[in-house]
């Protein structure tokens, strides 16, 4: 039975952190991408594929570590990891790329946020569907 509500939990943190990256990247960011395009890929030229894979992967591995390493599951300590969690991936991402990237401080700002706030709706989800 844990195993179907971890499987379940994995899909919902993809599914959700899948929306919050379009919001984020695909409208919310589109003018600092297209003012920095000399950074990135042409779109014919992103692997969309490779992009899937490892945010299914960063979501598998969110949900094991709370699955087994979270002692007291409920939507609180979820919450409190998922933020945990945003902190540390949101830090290196957003500043420590602008640390070695010639992008916008206001890119490196929204990249922290974003995965700040992709960290605590996924410690929702799991604090919500995760219980002992």
């Amino acid at each position: 039975m844990m195993a179907k509500k971890m499987m379940l939990a994995v899909v919902a943190v993809f599914v959700a952190w899948s929306a919050l990256d379009f919001l984020l990247h695909g409208l919310m960011l589109r003018a600092a991408y297209e003012a920095t395009a000399h950074l990135w890929r042409p779109m014919a030229e992103m692997k969309m594929g490779v992009m899937r894979v490892a945010v299914f992967i960063s979501a598998l591995a969110f949900v094991l570590i709370y699955a087994r390493l979270v002692r007291e599951k409920n939507i609180g300590r979820g919450l409190y990891y998922g933020l945990l969690f945003g902190l540390a991936t949101g830090v290196s991402m957003g500043y420590g790329s602008y640390a070695v990237m010639p992008i916008p401080y206001q890119m490196a700002l929204a990249w922290f946020g974003g995965r700040l706030v992709e960290g605590a709706v996924g410690g929702v989800i799991v604090g919500a569907m995760i219980k002992k």
